[in-house]
């Protein structure tokens, strides 16, 4: 388990454990965090589940693969730690991850 915080663009935060093999999207589905569409299930098809990874967690999240780049030119305010929370797995390296969600996820 890797604890998560999750932070909407208001500033509220959720704090949830996230089982080791499932994906911060997948996370944040299950635990009903607001912020998260993930319309496509986690397909990396869509950019609705874009997440800006805290900057001390850029490294141990990993880097985007070039299907992830070219589906976050469909999200809105992509910064440099921009990130499709489908794309992150959970580790237990990943054990008190920040990500914050954009204003709209469309």
């Amino acid at each position: 388990m890797a604890k998560i915080t999750y932070i909407e663009h208001d500033g509220t935060e959720h704090v949830v454990d996230v089982k080791t093999g499932l994906t911060v999207m997948e996370g944040a589905v299950k635990n009903n965090i607001p912020g998260i569409d993930a319309d496509c299930g986690g397909a990396c098809a869509c950019a609705t589940c874009h997440v800006y990874v805290d900057d001390a967690w850029k490294d141990k999240t990993g880097e985007s693969s070039a299907m992830e780049e070219s589906m976050l030119d469909f999200a809105e305010n992509v910064e440099p730690n921009s990130r499709l929370s489908c794309q992150i797995k959970v580790t237990d390296a990943l054990d008190g991850l920040i990500v914050r969600m954009p204003e709209s996820q469309h």
